[in-house]
């Protein structure tokens, strides 16, 4: 599943190869907790010039970005989106709260388009951080960042974040890595997902929704900030390691004016179908039924045969609207959907519908770029044998993976633990200063 673990504990590496590696022990984990008109402009200008013209006009500082509205209504797009190819920028603005990475020049709120699974255009938020200095020949290289679960409700969105916001610690855990990588001279985008943040449901661990948002906060990037090159990278955790594989599978078609070098994936959400059928045997109430709940929630945009009237108790019901109001932390919460046993939150109602959407989403995708896949051997959120397995799926498929085991690694330290392995894994693959 793709919650963050809670463990403390960090020990040794273990490579395929069996070399053994002493993981840095440098890290602590934070505590807890305007216009339409320049909106109509821009998309006529990428509608008759094309998208590739339209970024070497931004290149060449020709085109402002528009600027979008303050507070709330940034995240509510005109009712006319731009026409242009997805990826197209809808607006911008500064960012603030909690979200501008330290180490950064800038960071940007965005507002750009994407496609959901079923074609139709959707608006997507998220931000872009870009190095301090001018950018090397052929512009920053672009670690594109897919994000752990926080929750299915707007003020769940990463680009939202402020102190005292509800995933507060979900989302900020890996800002010291973030940093790292501005610090070491590449652009850092973070997309909030399709429908967290901006209107509609949230499509949770619904792949190809997920990897669009992660592969089209690029192509807006590159509008907002004409130093930004087109080779990038991918890397996501949990819920967003699933997410940076299925992004790393349609990368070549999707965007293919881009340039991807590789794809990180750090204890990847994979084989749901498989956990969700072994729901009945988890009889201790946990914060794996707010996951399940979200699963559930999600699964309803991609099929509307799934019905969670008729698949989820009463006794889970009465939290369900709960689910569009606050955040992973207080729906896992005793008092509420954490004080019920997976067990107990499906009713006999069939469950081929969902079997079937769940069966589709696991990132077992064929990537020409080539693959580091990260996973800690306490993770009791996504266990290492599915890791395990997902890694041997990827190499039958051609893939060329790298499948790293962290001795005594929870869920939530994963990232902090494989810095030292996966900074040099991009520097080697895409240099950051050209």
């Amino acid at each position: 599943m793709t919650l963050l673990g809670s463990g403390e504990r960090r020990g040794n590496v273990l490579d395929t190869d069996m070399e053994v590696h002493q993981v840095p022990r440098t890290w602590q984990r934070p505590a807890s907790p305007r216009s339409r008109l320049l909106t109509s402009l821009a998309a006529a200008a990428v509608a008759a010039v094309g998208f590739g013209a339209f970024a070497s006009l931004a290149s060449a500082g020709t085109v402002s970005a528009p600027r979008g509205p303050s507070g709330l209504a940034f995240y509510n797009p005109p009712s006319n989106l731009p026409s242009g190819p997805h990826g197209t920028l809808i607006w911008q603005r500064p960012a603030g709260g909690l979200v501008p990475l330290t180490d950064a020049a800038h960071t940007k709120l965005v507002l750009y388009t994407s496609r959901t699974p079923q074609g139709n255009v959707d608006a997507v938020s998220g931000s872009v951080s870009i190095p301090k200095g001018k950018p090397p020949k052929g512009g920053w290289p672009v670690i594109t960042y897919a994000h752990g679960t926080t929750g299915s409700a707007d003020i769940c969105a990463p680009s939202r974040v402020h102190t005292g916001s509800p995933a507060e610690s979900l989302i900020t855990y890996v800002d010291p890595q973030l940093n790292a990588w501005v610090r070491a001279g590449y652009a850092v985008v973070r997309t909030d997902y399709q429908g967290l943040g901006t209107p509609g449901p949230h499509p949770y661990l619904i792949g190809k929704a997920e990897g669009r948002s992660v592969l089209d906060i690029v192509r807006a990037a590159q509008q907002v900030f004409p130093g930004i090159g087109h080779r990038y990278l991918i890397a996501g955790h949990s819920q967003g390691g699933q997410a940076a594989l299925f992004a790393a599978g349609e990368a070549s078609s999707w965007v293919p004016n881009l340039n991807l070098k590789g794809t990180v994936s750090y204890a990847p959400a994979s084989h749901l179908l498989t956990q969700a059928k072994a729901l009945p045997a988890l009889t201790t109430p946990s914060s794996l039924t707010a996951l399940a709940t979200m699963i559930v929630q999600g699964t309803t945009t991609a099929s509307k045969n799934v019905d969670p009237n008729k698949l989820l108790t009463p006794q889970v019901q009465q939290f369900y609207p709960l689910l569009d109001q606050t955040c992973l932390p207080q729906l896992g919460q005793t008092r509420r959907l954490g004080g019920i046993a997976p067990a107990d939150m499906l009713t006999k109602a069939n469950k081929g519908p969902i079997y079937r959407v769940l069966d589709g989403e696991n990132p077992a995708v064929t990537t020409d770029a080539p693959v580091f896949l990260a996973q800690g051997t306490a993770d009791t959120t996504v266990f290492p044998q599915f890791t395990t397995q997902l890694s041997n799926e990827l190499k039958g498929l051609g893939d060329q993976v790298r499948y790293q085991m962290f001795h005594g690694v929870d869920h939530g330290h994963i990232v902090s633990a494989a810095e030292p392995d996966v900074l040099p894994w991009f520097e080697n693959r895409l240099p950051p200063k050209g």
